[in-house]
């Protein structure tokens, strides 16, 4: 054994890895290896996909390798250590929240022009709906889900209820009423921030898991109304014909009243996604600049302290139950808000795009940012949205497992191996550290001979 217990730590980072590999190797091997498949005869046929399973028992080993060989005993290393406080970790993160937004917002203002320029008209109205809108999506709704759970404090299993209500409460009125989508869109909001309101009573005395449960339940019972009720919501048929956003009352469709005819341009579907892209820029940016003044404001400071202890909380005499009804209805209405633009984007809508799983992505990119932080909501959100549209591209891996590979279905196992990822190197999430939000005035200095004539 070498005297700085390199041997062992080695051995120990070997028996790890085997015993990871094994796990790894009975859960997958039944989840993964083996997959029924129906011939077009009806019967069930068995197929096996072994290259598949040694990679991602690999990937484990690896990993499992890698965090006790390299992650942990960096992390040892930098815990002995005394950093001050005015260390290079510390002006890294002052550096990003000061200098972040500005580029990150001049980037994605030019993101559609970027993108035609780069990869064509095809490939640019690809990148625009399958990247921009939708990773913009998920960017408004891990902000109003950032306000309840990383602000507040408040487990939200449920969030994809207003998500729900938003998108249906569009609907149904566009087609019965016929009002446009700039009026419809602060209406979607405020119904969503009453459900949100309608759900913070009975949770006022849970806390934990037993919010958990209770939001989790709220969840599932909208999906079930809108499963059910099937002369409003049309059960899972959905419903379908929702109208469009229009530019100041100009369709985008290829008539002669429409955008293109209008301005003498010729009819191009990328006019309409160009212009969904910016209204969903525009309301993620909205989202962003609200939250950031809600929390200098007192009710801010309120969600805050009501994070870090309640108890404490009300013993500084903060009203709990309006602290928490303001933080379910703030976020719900943001839910609204992203539900509202997914009608208007899709023109269908169904109980299947509101499922548990769109709430565990959304707490996933609230967790995996840093609860609290709007910049790390930000980033998850475009490495988890970004990477799952990534995946669909990846043609190279349909060509090694086969045709009927879809990377798509392994997403959410993609989720929890990141989650586990920054669990171990940033347990608090990607952007850990996040501004005061207030700062303490500097006390003036005394001057020596005011201190003399008090003592004089």
């Amino acid at each position: 054994m070498s005297p700085n217990g390199a041997t062992p730590l080695a051995l120990r980072a070997v028996k790890d890895a085997a015993i990871w590999g094994a796990v790894a190797l009975g859960l997958f091997v039944p989840l993964i290896a083996l997959q029924a498949v129906q011939d077009i005869r009806g019967e069930l046929r068995l197929e096996t996909r072994w290259p598949l399973l040694v990679v991602l028992v690999a990937l484990v080993v690896a990993g499992s390798l890698l965090n006790s060989l390299v992650i942990t005993p960096w992390r040892e290393r930098r815990a002995r250590a005394a950093p001050r406080p005015d260390g290079s970790a510390g002006r890294l993160a002052a550096g990003l929240g000061r200098w972040f937004p500005p580029f990150a917002i001049g980037f994605v203002t030019v993101f559609p022009f970027l993108a035609l320029w780069l990869v064509g008209f095809q490939g640019g109205l690809k990148w625009i709906d399958n990247f921009g809108i939708q990773i913009l999506i998920y960017v408004m709704l891990g902000f109003g889900l950032n306000i309840v759970v990383g602000l507040a404090g408040l487990l939200d299993l449920g969030y994809v209820a207003f998500y729900a209500v938003g998108a249906y409460s569009y609907a149904l009125l566009a087609k019965e009423f016929g009002l446009s989508f700039f009026t419809l869109l602060p209406l979607a909001g405020i119904l969503a921030a009453f459900w949100g309101i309608l759900l913070g009573f009975p949770v006022l005395r849970l806390r934990g898991d037993y919010l958990a449960i209770v939001t989790l339940a709220f969840g599932e019972i909208i999906r079930l109304v809108l499963i059910n009720w099937v002369p409003v919501t049309n059960g899972y048929a959905g419903i379908s014909g929702i109208p469009r956003p229009t530019f100041f009352g100009i369709p985008f469709n290829a008539s002669d009243s429409g955008f293109a005819a209008v301005f003498g341009l010729e009819f191009s579907p990328i006019y309409r996604s160009v212009f969904l892209y910016y209204i969903i820029l525009a309301l993620a940016l909205v989202t962003a600049f609200v939250t950031v003044r809600l929390r200098r404001l007192p009710i801010g400071r309120a969600w805050e302290a009501l994070r870090e202890d309640e108890i404490a909380c009300r013993s500084l005499g903060i009203d709990t139950t309006t602290t928490k009804l303001t933080a379910f209805a703030i976020g719900a209405m943001f839910g609204g808000f992203a539900g509202s633009f997914f009608a208007a984007r899709q023109g269908f809508i169904s109980p299947e795009s509101f499922t548990f799983m769109e709430s565990a992505t959304i707490l996933a990119i609230v967790v995996l940012g840093g609860m609290g932080s709007q910049i790390g909501v930000a980033i998850a959100a475009v490495a988890m949205i970004g990477g799952t549209e990534l995946l669909r591209e990846l043609d190279a891996l349909k060509a090694v497992f086969g045709r009927e590979f879809d990377p798509t279905q392994y997403r959410m196992l993609l989720f929890g191996f990141a989650m586990v990822l920054i669990m171990i190197w940033k347990p608090r999430g990607l952007i850990a550290t996040r501004d005061p939000s207030v700062f303490l005035k500097e006390r003036k200095a005394v001057s020596g001979s005011l201190v003399k004539e008090g003592h004089g």
